[in-house]
């Protein structure tokens, strides 16, 4: 584990296979996890890997903000710092993190090489139910969103048990924080105005962030391509990791050959 101190806090990351060849990719998470979500990119991945722990998330230092825009902006600040550090050139981020990275590109004048938007929507609302549990019952909540077909596809992946844990140990403050921040994230009219060439790819069972989301951006943003993977839900950088791989390093590639077009 490595650490980035910026504006008054530490944020941590990791990074592996720097022997790899390609473009290096950060990875970003979502709401209530961690950068252990990209264990296998990080493990076994095709290109150079680095993987944040978002502020109050894993091993980062919290930030005092408000849900929301200042929240997001907060962890935009996050993956900034952590980009400038490494030198990362394609920025991945899944649901909360695809939030963060699309406000990077739409407001911070970001401009990595490519852009990954991982089970994640230009608009991302949080059913009512899940919000009121969230405030009131977060034990029901962290059973919820663990049910078959939300983040996972199998609801007895060996992944899950994790997951849970994780979004335990962050804790309901933070990710109540996380799930709000996202109920009020809406760029659905700035998507023209990404440079970036683009990826939108999920899970075919994703009940959280569906398919008609990533269609919705391969049709609106101006450089983009969808992939919808098998088998898989939120979470298909865990649950099909290879998958997931493939469509990044196809993806990847033509960002170096020049030929991704939408």
């Amino acid at each position: 584990m490595e650490t980035v101190t910026h504006g008054g806090r530490t944020t941590a990351y990791e990074r592996a296979g720097d022997d790899r060849d390609g473009s290096r990719v950060l990875y970003v998470h979502g709401s209530g996890a961690d950068r252990e979500i990209w264990r296998a990119q990080l493990d076994d991945g095709p290109h150079p890997a680095i993987a944040l722990d978002l502020s109050g998330h894993g091993d980062s230092e919290d930030v005092d903000a408000d849900a929301g825009y200042e929240a997001l902006s907060a962890y935009a600040d996050d993956v900034l710092a952590v980009a400038d550090a490494t030198g990362s050139d394609v920025l991945v981020g899944n649901s909360l993190g695809g939030a963060v990275c699309l406000h990077l590109v739409l407001e911070r004048d970001a401009s990595p090489t490519g852009l990954v938007l991982a089970g994640t929507g230009a608009k991302l609302a949080v059913m009512d139910d899940l919000r009121t549990w969230l405030d009131e019952d977060f034990d029901r909540a962290i059973e919820f969103l663990h049910a078959g077909n939300r983040l996972f596809h199998d609801p007895d992946h060996p992944g899950v048990e994790t997951s849970k844990a994780t979004m335990g140990a962050v804790g309901q403050a933070v990710t109540r924080r996380d799930f709000e921040t996202c109920h009020r994230f809406d760029v659905r009219g700035d998507l023209g105005g990404i440079d970036a060439p683009t990826l939108a790819v999920c899970g075919e069972h994703d009940g959280l962030t569906p398919p008609r989301y990533h269609e919705y951006l391969a049709e609106n943003v101006p450089n983009a391509t969808l992939d919808v993977l098998d088998d898989a839900a939120h979470l298909a950088m865990i649950e099909r990791p290879a998958a997931f791989d493939d469509a990044l390093s196809g993806f990847v590639r033509e960002l170096g050959d020049g030929t991704h077009r939408s």
